[in-house]
């Protein structure tokens, strides 16, 4: 299998692709990077250095991937944090390319616009263009909870909120939808929900919630997703494997108190998670 994966990327830590690419790469995937920034670390720190690449770059580096004659072989797409609707458009060009060469490639879109407690931290323009052009060209998405409120316009109060709010993502193109984080009135206290959807139904896991502070999980659990999804075509055992695998990583991450994720020394947690949550309907 190979993915294409289209994020920033940074020289220490994991966050982007120095968070997605390992675990894909682990799981015995091709991966193929492109780079949208390149950062000596993740902004979290404050200062940092490096430099913001633009889509000609990522145009360039496509048509090069291109001569090699290989796109016919490339199953799929990742995207993550945008910088600039103009990364953006070449992003969704190198979707078309690729689909051009292979119609059977999917496109995963991690729609990276902001959190809970952060709210939008994105560029203007970046959340009118995830919601008018990435998400509707995608056949993946995996947006937070904070950001399917702002994809849908849907506030999220309870399970059926999500439900609403995921079936009318659903109706805007994507066949498959994951929540990476949900917390509704019915998430006992202590706990957060993830949730997955397609035309089977939707889906639950319930995880301990840890108290750990890290940039990059994001970019992990859709990466995990994307990969199971492609391999099981269930959106449900995709939720399990890579709820089971970020839990696994995170739990290891506050153990070692470390302020980066483990993505290295956690490493067998994507393969064979130390603790399994089997997925519920919902």
């Amino acid at each position: 299998m190979n993915i294409l994966s289209i994020q920033s990327h940074v020289a220490f830590g994991h966050v982007g692709n120095a968070s997605a690419v390992f675990p894909m790469q682990r799981l015995g995937v091709e991966v193929w990077p492109i780079h949208t920034v390149q950062f000596s670390n993740h902004t979290g720190y404050g200062a940092w250095k490096g430099r913001v690449f633009d889509g000609g770059m990522i145009e360039e580096v496509m048509e090069g991937i291109s001569e090699r004659g290989v796109l016919p072989s490339c199953n799929g797409v990742l995207s993550g944090y945008m910088g600039s609707a103009d990364i953006g458009h070449a992003i969704l060009g190198s979707v078309e390319r690729v689909r051009a060469s292979n119609p059977k490639a999917l496109y995963c879109c991690d729609p990276v616009m902001g959190d809970v407690g952060r709210g939008v931290f994105v560029r203007p323009g970046i959340p009118e263009f995830m919601r008018e052009q990435a998400v509707p060209a995608a056949d993946i998405v995996t947006p937070n909870q904070f950001e399917l409120q702002l994809l849908t316009d849907i506030e999220i109060r309870t399970v059926a909120d999500a439900h609403r709010a995921v079936d009318a993502l659903r109706e805007a193109g994507p066949k498959v939808v994951l929540v990476t984080s949900l917390d509704t009135e019915e998430t006992p206290d202590g706990s957060l929900d993830l949730m997955a959807a397609d035309s089977r139904g939707a889906y639950r896991v319930r995880t301990p919630k840890l108290d750990v502070n890290v940039n990059g999980a994001g970019d992990a659990i859709a990466a995990l997703f994307f990969v199971h999804y492609m391999r099981e075509s269930s959106a449900a055992a995709a939720l399990g494997k890579a709820a089971s695998s970020i839990y696994g990583l995170l739990k290891r991450t506050k153990e070692a108190g470390s302020r980066e994720i483990l993505t290295v020394a956690a490493q067998d947690e994507f393969v064979t998670p130390s603790q399994l949550f089997v997925p519920e309907a919902l």
